[in-house]
């Protein structure tokens, strides 16, 4: 039988996440999700409502050039709209100033807080970057072949924009298996179409992946365990995330 975790451990475990909860978070929902790009001590799977995720924001740096602006995720409003991804607990002075120069100066996003509802747990606040049509590089809606081909066409100094969106949707499809993103599938299909018709290399257009970073849920222990007890105060369920390049490893804070 588990022994009872003592007042003393609990009271610790409680301040801990009490902690954890008032940090600042910051959704992903694009690329930062499998390339965050700065430090981070806690990653957590859910979604957002009231928005779909869409290719309509143009990129004249990390997937494209000012003469080839590669197509990008962005948040749409959509009341009825659900869209997955994670939230990183941000750690390091250095976070939010890469991602205000990242998402802001040179994206054209803005910023802005939303409510996320993690798979486990209850919601929190969470800060996001949404284009929006006024920003200089917004491409908006267009028929599904011609994003097809903008993407097939273009990259910047990150990489490909086909790597880009194969590897959201993979990240999607792998984590939210049973969810369905049609605009991110349907999108990814016809540009695997277009890669197969042209008989050109994926692997070459993916890169090497360098600095890409995969998630492993941790195992729960069974019984009255405390992190049972922590469970059933409404903690939200983490992953575990080890950089794909070797030598690298990004803790993962087990609360």
């Amino acid at each position: 039988m588990d022994a009872e975790p003592d007042n003393d451990s609990v009271a610790l475990e409680n301040k801990v996440f009490a902690s954890e909860t008032k940090c600042l978070w910051v959704y992903a929902y694009g690329s930062l999700c499998w390339r965050p790009g700065f430090d981070f001590h806690k990653a957590v799977p859910g979604y957002v409502n009231g928005f779909q995720r869409r290719f309509w924001q143009g990129n004249t740096t990390h997937r494209g050039t000012s003469d080839m602006p590669g197509r990008v995720a962005t948040l749409v409003e959509d009341s009825e709209g659900q869209v997955y991804g994670v939230a990183f607990a941000i750690s390091g002075s250095a976070a939010l100033p890469y991602l205000s120069q990242r998402e802001c100066t040179q994206g054209g996003y803005i910023s802005k807080f939303i409510d996320f509802f993690p798979l486990e747990g209850e919601s929190f606040k969470v800060l996001v970057y949404v284009a929006t049509p006024l920003n200089p590089h917004w491409l908006g809606d267009a028929d599904i072949d011609e994003i097809a081909d903008q993407i097939i066409n273009c990259k910047g100094e990150s990489g490909h924009n086909v790597e880009y969106l194969v590897r959201l949707a993979n990240f999607m499809r792998h984590h939210f298996p049973d969810k369905c993103d049609n605009h991110l599938y349907s999108l990814e299909e016809k540009v695997l179409d277009i890669v197969r018709t042209k008989e050109m290399c994926l692997k070459t257009l993916m890169g090497t992946g360098e600095g890409c970073i995969s998630f492993v849920r941790r195992s729960s222990s069974a019984g009255s365990s405390p992190g049972s007890e922590r469970r059933n105060r409404g903690e939200v369920e983490t992953f575990e995330h080890t950089a794909r390049v070797p030598g690298k490893k990004l803790r993962c804070l087990n609360i």
